[in-house]
């Protein structure tokens, strides 16, 4: 497996950190074993370190998986839990995406995102109809317990627009990510995570997850939609919500007992196999492009 890094600038002056791990291509690309590239977008208060362990399963299968840290995350520069807008993101997401195509031209491409990253591939399938081959939602927080609290909600709102920059707490608790204890303690030792987000990020997030919700119909992707039914940051309700409306473009897959970060828990290697066989399907239907260049 090789693993590399690398950054650029976004659209306005962030020095944005991305990492990727790849299975071992060797001198001659035509022989590459890269059978796609998977582009992740992870959670609120993370960065895209703390899927190595992902990368390592994915690359076995022949994957690459490569992403960037958020603006406000990780190793990216910008202040921590701040965007300025969702079009922001959305550009974040393009660069990332030219990245992966500019790597590994004429592969298949998906998008994988977890939490607020899973928020944000429904909403970049929706608004963008990218040029790619399927996405994987992983415990997207489109039901919450924010939704039973409509005073907070108003606030948000208001205040997110007064003072977008103002930073709060961002409520996730480190003992809801996992049953795993391991897991849980290394979340509350790693240096890099935080738990910040300001008022403006919240209330574009609140429109983002109505808008997804309400045009979840127009969903043009295969998608593979997963959460745990014990999740108590996001609730799978949402998921099941989204799935209904788009239903034969959907496979939706409910884990007994399964807190929020699938990838961590101790069904974690059925899950890994659950993408990879999402992942298998849409690449064998994929024939490349002969290369008549040479």
């Amino acid at each position: 497996m090789n693993h590399f890094e690398t950054s650029w600038q976004s659209a306005d002056g962030l020095k944005i950190y991305a990492q990727g791990w790849e299975p071992d291509i060797g001198s001659n690309n035509d022989q590459s074993p890269v059978k796609g590239v998977v582009c992740l977008i992870h959670g609120i208060g993370e960065h895209t370190s703390r899927f190595a362990h992902v990368a390592e399963y994915l690359v076995r299968e022949g994957y690459v998986l490569f992403g960037s840290d958020w603006r406000g995350h990780g190793k990216s520069e910008g202040q921590r839990g701040h965007i300025p807008s969702i079009e922001a993101v959305l550009k974040d997401i393009d660069v990332v995406i030219a990245e992966a195509k500019q790597r590994y031209p004429r592969k298949p491409l998906f998008l994988y995102g977890q939490s607020l990253g899973a928020i944000m591939v429904l909403y970049y399938g929706l608004q963008r109809k990218p040029d790619i081959k399927g996405i994987i939602a992983s415990s997207p927080a489109l039901h919450t317990s924010l939704d039973e609290q409509p005073l907070k909600i108003m606030a948000a709102k208001v205040l997110g627009s007064i003072v977008p920059r103002m930073s709060l707490h961002s409520g996730v608790s480190p003992f809801l990510m996992s049953r795993d204890n391991d897991v849980v303690r290394h979340y509350i030792h790693d240096p890099m995570v935080h738990y910040r987000i300001t008022l403006g990020f919240g209330k574009i997030m609140i429109g983002v997850r109505k808008w997804v919700l309400e045009n979840a119909a127009a969903f043009p992707l295969p998608l593979l939609l997963m959460h745990g039914k014990d999740d108590l940051l996001a609730y799978p309700s949402g998921s099941t919500q989204f799935a209904a409306s788009i239903n034969e473009k959907c496979k939706l897959v409910l884990w007994e007992n399964a807190f929020h970060e699938l990838h961590n828990e101790p069904e974690k290697s059925e899950v890994l196999n659950t993408i990879t066989n999402f992942l298998n399907k849409l690449v064998e239907h994929v024939v490349e492009s002969p290369d008549l260049t040479g």
